[in-house]
This record gives C-alpha cells, sequence and structure tokens, in this order.
C-alpha cells in the first residue's frame, strides 16, 4: 500500500444475532461516533478513538436482551478486520507500537506487533464481574477477536490496580495509543518490515 493512499476501510455484518455498520480512518483526529448498544464500550472506545487519533463510527444493534457478549465480540471481529484492510500489507509502518499507560491507581502496559500471526496474551489483575450492567470478561473476549481478525500479536498485561473501571480504561487508552504507533508511516519502509520481505 502506498504511503499517501487513504489509509481507512468499512465493513458492514450481519448475523442472526449482531447487525454491525462500522468506518475506521486511521490517520484521523480522534473523532467518534459510538452507538454500540453497550453504554459501557461506547465509553470504552470513544476513549480508544481519541488516544488513538483515529476516527471511527460504530452503529452497532445486537441482542442485548440475552447479554452483551454477541455484540461486543462481533464488534472485536469487525474492528480488526477494518484495521487489516486499511493497513494492506502492513508495509510502511512502524509495525510496532507499545505504551505504558498509568490511570490513576493502575498501569496497563500494552505492546502490539502487525505481524499476521494474530495472538493474544492477556494478563490482567483480577477485575470486579460487572462495571455497572458491564460484564468485565467482555473484556477478554472483545480483545481475542480485534487481535485474530486485525492480524496482529498483542500482548496486554495490568500488574495492579484496585478499580476496575480504571483497569479497563487503562486498557483502551494504552491499545489506542499502541496502535497509533505502530501504524504511523515509517517513510524508510519501503514495505513490510521483515527480513523475510513480507509477514
Amino acid at each position: 500500500m502506498s504511503s499517501s493512499a487513504p489509509r481507512k476501510s468499512r465493513i458492514s455484518r450481519q448475523t442472526k444475532e449482531t447487525d454491525i455498520k462500522l468506518s475506521l480512518k486511521i490517520d484521523g483526529k480522534g473523532e467518534a461516533e459510538i452507538k454500540t448498544g453497550v453504554p459501557f464500550m461506547d465509553h470504552m472506545l470513544t476513549l480508544f478513538t481519541v488516544h488513538g487519533f483515529f476516527d471511527l463510527s460504530i452503529i452497532a444493534h445486537g441482542d442485548t436482551e440475552i447479554d452483551d457478549h454477541h455484540t461486543v465480540e462481533d464488534i472485536g471481529i469487525c474492528l480488526g478486520r477494518v484495521f487489516k484492510e486499511a493497513l494492506g500489507d502492513f508495509g510502511s509502518i512502524n509495525r510496532y507500537g507499545f505504551s505504558l499507560l498509568p490511570m490513576d491507581e493502575t498501569m496497563a502496559q500494552v505492546a502490539v506487533d502487525f505481524s499476521n500471526r494474530p495472538f493474544l496474551h492477556y494478563d490482567i489483575v483480577p477485575l470486579d464481574q460487572k462495571v455497572g450492567a458491564f460484564d468485565t470478561q467482555l473484556v477478554l473476549e472483545f480483545l481475542r477477536a480485534f487481535s485474530h481478525n486485525g492480524g496482529m500479536t498483542l500482548h496486554i498485561e495490568v500488574k495492579y490496580g484496585l478499580n476496575s473501571h480504571h483497569i479497563i480504561e487503562a486498557i483502551f487508552k494504552g491499545l489506542g495509543r499502541a496502535l497509533d504507533s505502530a501504524s504511523a508511516i515509517n517513510e524508510r519502509s519501503s514495505g513490510p518490515l521483515s527480513s523475510k520481505g513480507s509477514l
């Protein structure tokens, strides 16, 4: 992909459980239009967008009368796919990104590699089962779907923290910053950053 080409993508995905329309512009201004039907995810994805300097629109309808699982997981699938499509062959980017993000009493370490080898390492302190009405187990489900569909190796660690909201917020902010760094254009690179010549 040419470094001058617009780096954006969109997806519409409809199943018997969810209906999602999502668009992403990587080189944006941090503008978010997020309506997922899951208020806590709206908040987290807005933070992710602002701190990653992306432009992101998500309109999702899901079977939240059952629970939020399908909606959250399917948003992860869609968001991963548009990142991968917008970055093409992962050429001319830094490829690696890292963030150490403090949030009051906690701190999230997030490292990403646009490797085309999906993998998630998720090692965080125990969370309360709920933050408001949100099931915190869904953070893992979102990140797994996102990393696997985005073709990225993603490591997330939180070694300490007391407030589950703060811990999750640090993860999403740190994820945005790490992805901003990893996806940034590197003018010294003419293709995928690999000694093999491709990923």
